[in-house]
């Protein structure tokens, strides 16, 4: 048993878009800062200079296995800071796919970042409750464990699914919840606090997906969102601007994107909200269009684009229609929407709760703070599940707390009493070894 009283623990929850820190017992977390990091590949920069050529990494695709033969010659940025800044031959890379962590040595270095950098602690005197996928498999937890006791030597540690701590911060053991992030939308019943495993579902379209489709949109109309370091804007005039365009011939593919997608992405959070009725191409032509400036000045107008991106999440076969999204076609079939995914999941549960379940559907995530997306999805729920079942989406009303749900209810947990006696401790792990995670962390 681990005595956590004295010190605070830390909470950490490594999503797919952002990484958010913090001390267990506050509202929100202390540092919130993007999953993905820089990187450059010191190799790729020593033969640039020798053969002086211009881009040696302009393929794209031959970055990645190249780097995990040189791993101890990149260098890695973290943080919105570092990321924010242009620097030749850096690439854009995220640790994960599919929730699954695919380069420990990037998690590795974001930890630090968030322990050392944002909380400025000593990870030896705190206890550290990390949130995890639902999906995560025990190879995963075994190596979770083994890098905090062995190399930030935690004194204790415990590992709690996302669909519970989200469950928890609304104040219920029992719920749905409905996490749409960045990187994918999950559906998890949870009951009693414990995962149902065999009912979860799960869909490739989050955040990042319905930004690159609006992006698709507006390339397909000719509007070209110029990234932040590419241009600089000159006062010629009190209240007058000019545009300079800047060359970086070095800048890869993967920081252009990155920062495009940041611009596409507030557009989105601006401007784009749920339709009440399924998305018709017709009804929506004759829209008002709203306005929106880019950071290089240009004002675009948005029309039905607006109601038609978040509209993918209710109907993936919609994102076929968007100019440049043809490829998306071969997975569109098995793809279901969200009213489709919430049913199904509770439909795998047992008869006796599926009542409870339907009376406490929970939105949480970045992607579940567009407007008017709760009553959409409760609306079509309504249309679609047993007369007898009453339906009732619940959110937040504070976006924040949509957003950090996961985290706002791990901070919860590990300020409990009654909750430190199960935290996984150094000499359980010394003892038993990296395996006994599961038995610690059901």
């Amino acid at each position: 048993m681990y005595g956590g009283d004295e010190v605070s623990a830390i909470v950490i929850d490594l999503g797919s878009h952002t990484c958010k820190a913090g001390y267990a017992g506050e509202d929100t977390p202390k540092a919130v800062f993007p999953s993905v990091v820089g990187s450059i590949d010191q190799m790729n920069v020593d033969e640039e200079t020798e053969n002086n050529t211009v881009k040696s990494d302009s393929k794209g695709n031959n970055v990645d296995p190249n780097s995990n033969k040189r791993k101890g010659k990149r260098k890695l940025y973290v943080g919105s800071q570092s990321l924010g800044f242009r620097r030749d031959h850096m690439e854009v890379l995220s640790p994960l796919k599919d929730g699954v962590v695919l380069d420990w040595d990037i998690v590795d270095s974001i930890w630090a970042h968030a322990l050392k950098e944002c909380l400025l602690i000593d990870p030896k005197e705190h206890p550290m409750l990390l949130a995890e996928p639902s999906s995560n498999n025990q190879q995963q937890r075994e190596r979770t464990a083994e890098l905090m006791f062995e190399k930030y030597k935690v004194p204790a540690l415990f590992l709690a699914k996302n669909a519970v701590l989200t469950s928890f911060a609304s104040g219920r053991a029992t719920s749905v919840v409905v996490d749409s992030g960045g990187g994918s939308t999950t559906v998890v019943p949870v009951h009693d606090g414990y995962v149902l495993q065999k009912a979860v579902s799960s869909s490739p379209i989050g955040g990042e997906f319905l930004t690159d489709c609006l992006m698709k949109s507006l390339q397909s109309k000719h509007i070209v969102i110029k990234p932040r370091y590419s241009f600089k804007r000159k006062e010629i005039q009190p209240g007058e601007f000019q545009t300079v365009d800047l060359d970086f011939p070095n800048t890869t593919e993967s920081y252009k994107l990155y920062s495009q997608r940041v611009i596409a992405s507030d557009i989105k959070e601006s401007v784009c909200r749920a339709p009440d009725t399924p998305y018709d191409e017709s009804a929506y032509a004759n829209i008002p269009m709203t306005s929106y400036e880019l950071p290089d000045g240009q004002t675009i107008e948005i029309g039905a684009d607006r109601f038609k991106i978040p509209d993918i999440l209710f109907n993936p076969s919609l994102a076929q229609t968007i100019p440049g999204m043809e490829n998306f076609a071969e997975v569109a079939p098995s793809i279901r929407g969200l009213p489709q995914m919430v049913l199904e999941s509770i439909n795998k549960c047992d008869v006796d709760i599926r009542k409870e379940l339907f009376g406490s559907i929970l939105l949480a995530g970045g992607t579940a703070s567009m407007q008017q997306l709760k009553e959409r999805l409760e609306k079509d729920l309504l249309e679609e599940s047993p007369q007898a079942a009453r339906v009732k989406v619940l959110a937040s009303g504070n976006a924040t707390e949509r957003r950090f749900s996961v985290w706002i209810g791990g901070s919860i947990l590990a300020s409990l009493g009654s909750f430190q006696q199960l935290w996984f401790s150094k000499s359980e792990y010394e003892e038993h070894g990296a395996s006994y995670i599961q038995r610690k962390c059901p």
